[in-house]
């Protein structure tokens, strides 16, 4: 416990955590403070001006990162004949039909990223119950249900981050590595706010992006000033 205390001091002794710094000063911040042994994971964190119990106020939609994430990624995807074979060239880890399915009700869940053609949804369908609670289901309006898998699995491999509102009004997502430059991070940060603001809903009033905070895996939060942002 000492040491832990130690080293919060020492990240408290940089950060004013009620200051809301601009978006350059606040990555200079995070990569400074992201001391561990391993290549910290950069987070973003958005608290919406919605209500996440209002089904015409969700909020999710997906983002190619600039830069990618810096994370390699997983994709299982359900095709057949040439989609099949188109997706194993693109570098898919997990590609099949009924076989896959079975392979996932016995347990199989080792990917990120799950892409089917719409004529595997019957499929697919049947695995709601593993797939949906992990986040996991293809959707035609996020283009992972498609029938250029080839894409699909290469955007992803590419850095392609899914978002999705939770019960708390929030929108989460890394958007790289504390090794990564400033500028990366600065395009991708750039990237994934520009994509949360044109996903607002319609029937949204008022105030949308209320905070949006910065983070190491180990770090302190960091708040962003939004007004510099927006400008």
């Amino acid at each position: 416990m000492p040491r832990i205390a130690k080293r919060r001091k020492a990240l408290l002794s940089k950060v004013d955590t009620a200051k809301r710094y601009p978006l350059a000063e606040a990555i200079k911040l995070v990569k400074a403070t992201a001391g561990s042994r391993f290549d910290e994971t950069i987070d973003i964190v958005m608290n919406l001006g919605v209500d996440p119990a209002q089904s015409d106020q969700s909020v999710r939609g997906m983002v190619t990162m600039p830069n990618g994430t810096g994370k390699s990624i997983k994709v299982a995807v359900f095709a057949r004949g040439d989609k099949a074979a188109a997706a194993e060239k693109a570098g898919a880890d997990y590609v099949g039909a009924e076989d896959l399915a079975e392979k996932i009700n016995a347990g199989l869940t080792d990917f990120d990223r799950c892409i089917a053609t719409p004529d595997m949804m019957a499929v697919v369908g049947k695995l709601g119950k593993v797939l949906g609670p992990k986040g996991l289901m293809p959707n035609p309006k996020l283009g992972t249900v498609t029938p250029n898998v080839e894409a699909a699995v290469k955007a992803a491999k590419a850095g392609q981050v899914e978002f999705r509102l939770d019960k708390a009004a929030i929108v989460h997502a890394g958007v790289g590595k504390a090794s990564f430059s400033e500028e990366q991070l600065v395009q991708n940060i750039k990237a994934f706010i520009d994509a949360v603001a044109k996903a607002r809903p319609q029937s949204v009033k008022g105030n949308y992006i209320k905070k949006i905070g910065l983070s190491s895996t180990m770090g302190l939060g960091i708040k962003l000033d939004l007004a510099e942002v927006a400008a």
